[in-house]
């Protein structure tokens, strides 16, 4: 299925929000609760799946969910329509600071591979699935990079990430990064996670015990603050109240 062909234009600067311009019958899909505000003649609807298979089944719709479900993600997604003559805009915002991505999935060989967390929207017709990182076990104890999610199709993806983004190009070479400072990578970039080397560095380092390794050739996306190492600065400096550790 090709992927509706839709406009946009991103809103903002440190707390960004993407409009989606669409003309009549057309549909942009995202994650429930992502939606900003919506004008009139713009219909949406909570289904189960991505849509993206017009031919998929109910058991087929129930598998995928159940994917998601498992990885902590929502079971249904949101659909919003244009209904009317003409052109209609809706609005999507991320749930914290950060930038939104543009990324036209025709341009990086038609698949991305992102963080569970980083996907806001995209076109009708982009195939949204869990990808579990294949090497399980460094996976598992990396964090972040164990699930990921991986969008196919030909259209417009957004992916929301916190701070300033950067794209960085591979031509055959490696780089290492933070676990959560990943926010995607394209077709050609093989993903890893290592531990660190040395005892010194992993307990006295400050930079965790795991690392992201890409290389190959193709587009890695990095973000420069992740929401967990926000949430952390926040959780460390919040006051407590009485005396007790239970902050505000």
């Amino acid at each position: 299925m090709r992927s509706d062909e839709i406009d946009y234009q991103i809103i903002g600067h440190a707390m960004q929000m993407v409009e989606i311009e669409l003309d009549q019958d057309e549909t942009v899909i995202a994650e429930a609760g992502a939606m900003n505000y919506m004008e009139d003649g713009i219909d949406f609807e909570t289904k189960m799946g991505d849509g993206s298979d017009v031919n998929q089944g109910f058991m087929g719709k129930l598998f995928s969910a159940g994917k998601r479900m498992i990885t902590g993600e929502s079971l249904f997604m949101t659909h919003f329509s244009n209904r009317v003559k003409g052109k209609r805009c809706v609005a999507f915002a991320a749930p914290f600071p950060g930038s939104i991505i543009p990324v036209n999935l025709a341009e990086v060989g038609n698949e991305i591979t992102c963080q569970k967390d980083a996907f806001l929207c995209a076109a009708l017709g982009t195939k949204i699935d869990i990808a579990f990182n294949r090497r399980l076990g460094s996976g598992f104890f990396g964090g972040e990079g164990f699930i990921l999610e991986r969008l196919q199709g030909d259209g417009l993806a957004f992916l929301h990430a916190g701070g300033t983004v950067i794209e960085k190009k591979l031509n055959g070479e490696t780089l290492r990064l933070d676990t959560g400072c990943l926010v995607a990578f394209s077709q050609g970039i093989d993903y890893d996670i290592e531990m660190t080397r040395g005892l010194k560095s992993m307990f006295f380092g400050g930079e965790g015990l795991f690392m992201a390794t890409l290389s190959g050739h193709g587009s890695v996306w990095i973000q420069s603050l992740p929401f967990s190492r926000l949430a952390d600065r926040i959780l460390e400096h919040a006051p407590s109240i009485g005396g007790s550790n239970k902050g505000e």
